[in-house]
């Protein structure tokens, strides 16, 4: 860290500051938490044993919800016991560490997000050829693209702002850490910073949301050469990925696609993408995919039997 930095530690602002709407919100959250990593976390289990799931979707399915519980738990534990504690604090180097993970998992998803549409677009465009096409081999080389993309992406995150000198005040407003309201406590100009960082996220999120919304728009005009059947079936795996899109990507937009607004708004909006949405993601994939739901209630069975 530079020479001039007499920060040491970071005074975090919270959500809210009444201590009522904080225990709520503790009572509220807690759940949503454990319905993640319990949720995500069946996904993984069920994919991995069900003989069923063997498909490169699915193979996807379980990376997908392993990044959603690893996302959600960069920023949701300690956001969650800070809203017990009267003074929220974090180090300036675990500041900066959960901005690198924070990062480094939010565009791992996005990644592993163009990968299934990539997967779609083979399966229901080159059907004669998509085990040839997505082989296991790629699978693995799409999946560790993905992870290898957010690493350098975080990387270069983070190398951006650990030369900034942070010499005071140290209260950060948001109820996480993340680079524009940590840019803000610095003690020198950050145009260039703020540029670059910006200029990061959003040439992989503008060419990512491309990239998807090509591949649906292909792939929903290629579904008329299909049979009824078919394209109800590709209609429904379709809208399961189509649906994660625009709740991952839709908060994204309104935080950075649009003029400033006040903290408090870009807070609710930021609680909804790291909170809400990892655990509304398994409800949509097996809501909507009878594989899935058959290959749960087989386990269950199967560790039901086990108990008798």
């Amino acid at each position: 860290m530079a020479s001039t930095n007499n920060v040491t530690e970071l005074i975090i602002t919270g959500l809210f500051q009444d201590p009522e709407v904080q225990r709520a919100c503790f009572v509220l959250f807690l759940p949503v938490y454990l319905a993640t990593v319990v949720g995500n976390g069946l996904i993984i289990v069920t994919v991995s044993v069900s003989k069923s799931l063997r498909s490169p979707m699915y193979f996807f399915l379980g990376y997908l919800s392993l990044v959603e519980i690893c996302y959600s738990s960069t920023v949701v534990p300690k956001f969650i016991t800070d809203l017990l504690a009267k003074v929220k604090t974090i180090s300036l180097k675990g500041c900066l560490t959960q901005i690198f993970f924070f990062h480094f998992f939010g565009v791992t998803e996005i990644l592993l997000l163009v990968v299934m549409a990539y997967d779609r677009y083979v399966a229901i465009c080159k059907p004669l050829h998509y085990m040839n096409i997505i082989s296991r081999q790629v699978c693995n080389m799409l999946v560790a693209g993905s992870w290898l993309g957010g690493f350098i992406h975080s990387i270069m995150q983070v190398l951006v702002t650990v030369p900034l000198p942070f010499c005071g005040p140290n209260v950060i407003d948001h109820y996480f850490c993340d680079l524009q309201p940590l840019f803000k406590l610095a003690c020198t100009d950050t145009f260039v910073e703020g540029i670059v960082v910006l200029a990061n996220s959003g040439l992989i999120s503008v060419l990512s949301l491309i990239i998807l919304v090509s591949s649906y728009i292909i792939i929903l005009s290629s579904l008329r050469n299909h049979s009824a059947e078919g394209r109800r079936k590709a209609l429904s795996t379709c809208a399961s990925h189509i649906t994660v899109v625009i709740l991952f990507f839709g908060p994204a937009i309104f935080l950075y696609m649009r003029p400033s607004s006040s903290f408090t708004v870009d807070k609710l909006v930021a609680v909804f993408y790291t909170v809400i949405t990892p655990m509304l993601n398994p409800i949509i994939y097996t809501l909507r995919n009878a594989e899935v739901k058959i290959a749960m209630r087989k386990l269950w069975g199967r560790r039901n039997s086990r108990l008798e």
